[in-house]
């Protein structure tokens, strides 16, 4: 599998001024350390981080927006900041705080322009224009001024947009800002379709759990301008945090459960919700104990929310891990 985007010691600093005259004072401020990493072709990565971390200035150094200040990339093999009106023919890009369509012109317009901006075959371009106007669902809008449409609308027209000239990378920073529960999961969904069956890379960017959890299979963490974990999104629970959250219904009414290892975060007649540190009680000791207890009406095992796992990577990791 060939690599799709590789950095090699990548790093970024911006010099910031404060202060008047002689008393101006200049400062380093290092937005990106030295990131190595490599993502084969067809891999769907969140790249995920607080605010501050870098994320954003990785993505626009990858695009071509910014140059480093040291360091190496590629990004199917053209280096973004020279060689970047070759690359935009191959990439797609989709900040879910700026928007590629024009307000006040309906999407087909915006689709027009594109395609003329990027030269493409009037056939072909036809051809995937209503294959995407279809997969994304966009007819019923499609002639109605942006500025009308629903932020979840908005959105599937974007990454629409972003993937009429085919590319091979999609970058998307942030693409579920804002949108409902819906609108969060439909996007998700049709994004995550064009990884598997597109075989398009999908680099990734958001502060959503659900995102990452649905969308991506690898997960990098970036704290401070620094990767401090590379693995699978899999992989985050077991390795992170080991714990299990427990919930439980029964018949009658139930007497709280005090058992090492186990936290109660509800409790009420019929029912109660434990947390499980597996480390110190397995959770077959736990749902032993529970059918002891009463008798159960349901039960369910969880993993706990995934923001608590990246919040604990950040609690774990030094700041000057690499």
């Amino acid at each position: 599998m060939t690599s799709a985007v590789e950095l090699q010691g990548l790093s970024k600093t911006f010099q910031l001024s404060s202060g008047w005259g002689r008393r101006r004072v200049r400062r380093d401020v290092v937005a990106v350390d030295g990131i190595s990493l490599d993502v084969p072709a067809g891999q769907a990565v969140a790249f995920i981080g607080p605010n501050g971390a870098g994320k954003s200035t990785t993505i626009k150094m990858l695009t071509g927006i910014l140059h480093p200040s040291a360091g190496e990339a590629r990004v199917l093999g053209y280096t973004p900041w020279k060689e970047r009106r070759a690359l935009v023919r191959h990439i797609g890009a989709v900040f879910g705080q700026r928007s590629q369509l024009w307000y006040h012109l309906p999407p087909r317009d915006t689709f027009e322009l594109l395609a003329r901006i990027y030269s493409l075959d009037r056939a072909s371009y036809t051809r995937r224009r209503d294959m995407l106007i279809e997969r994304f669902g966009l007819a019923p809008f499609l002639e109605t001024a942006v500025r009308k449409l629903s932020l979840g609308q908005r959105m599937r027209a974007e990454v629409a947009a972003s993937l009429l000239h085919a590319p091979r990378v999609l970058f998307l920073d942030e693409p579920t800002i804002g949108l409902d529960v819906i609108a969060r999961q439909e996007l998700r969904d049709l994004i995550l379709e064009w990884n598997r069956d597109e075989g398009l890379t999908v680099f990734l960017t958001s502060h959503d759990a659900g995102d990452i959890e649905r969308v991506a299979r690898r997960v990098i963490v970036i704290n401070h301008g620094r990767v401090v974990l590379d693995d699978k999104v899999s992989a985050l629970r077991r390795q992170y945090l080991g714990s299990k959250i427990l919930s439980v219904k029964f018949h009658a009414p139930v007497q709280p459960l005090v058992l090492p290892g186990v936290t109660t975060l509800k409790a009420a007649e019929y029912a109660l919700k434990l947390e499980v540190d597996t480390r110190v009680a397995p959770i077959e000791q736990v749902m032993a104990a529970v059918l002891r207890a009463g008798s159960v009406a349901d039960i369910a095992i969880e993993d706990p929310p995934l923001e608590e796992v990246i919040a604990h990577i950040y609690a774990q990791a030094p700041a000057g891990a690499g």
